[in-house]
């Protein structure tokens, strides 16, 4: 069986606001569509992502802001960090997760849910490791996402 990820539902409480946002993020507009006052899809692609986007009226009966750990894949997260910075987007300092290669937290306001013995540390990962580094960031409802930066993909991906 062939399966791909295609779109990924994102619950809003303004679906204009969210479309500037995810303009500003440089992201690629697909489809702004409203055929009732009732329904309204608005579908953004990040650049080079085979996953898009979708948010609006109707979409989703799921809180605003309650979608988190979207992972974004990033050559240089560093570049990454400071395009969004430029951009205008809030975005976390560059850390490395203590607990090992992957991040398993999410932000909330301004407390990080972690699992146990899980660390967030200042900066790239020391030995630069694949998989190991991350910036987060969130739109303006709070669904949350993270930069995850990789330049070697483990086999087999």
């Amino acid at each position: 069986m062939d399966l791909k990820l295609e779109v990924i539902v994102l619950p809003v409480s303004d679906t204009d606001r969210a479309k500037a946002f995810y303009e500003d993020l440089g992201w690629r507009l697909d489809l702004d569509t409203g055929p009732s006052d009732d329904f309204r899809g608005v579908h953004f692609t990040p650049p080079g992502s085979g996953c898009s986007i979708m948010f609006g009226e109707g979409m989703t009966a799921a809180a605003p802001g309650s979608v988190q750990g979207l992972y974004l894949i990033v050559s240089d997260i560093e570049a990454a960090q400071r395009e969004l910075r430029e951009r205008g987007i809030d975005v976390s300092d560059v850390f490395h997760d203590a607990g090992g290669v992957l991040f398993h937290g999410h932000e909330d306001g301004d407390v990080t849910h972690r699992l146990p013995g899980q660390e967030r540390l200042a900066g790239r990962h020391p030995q630069g490791t694949s998989y190991s580094s991350f910036a987060t960031f969130a739109d303006p409802d709070g669904n949350g996402w993270v930069l995850q930066e990789i330049t070697e993909r483990f086999p087999g991906r």
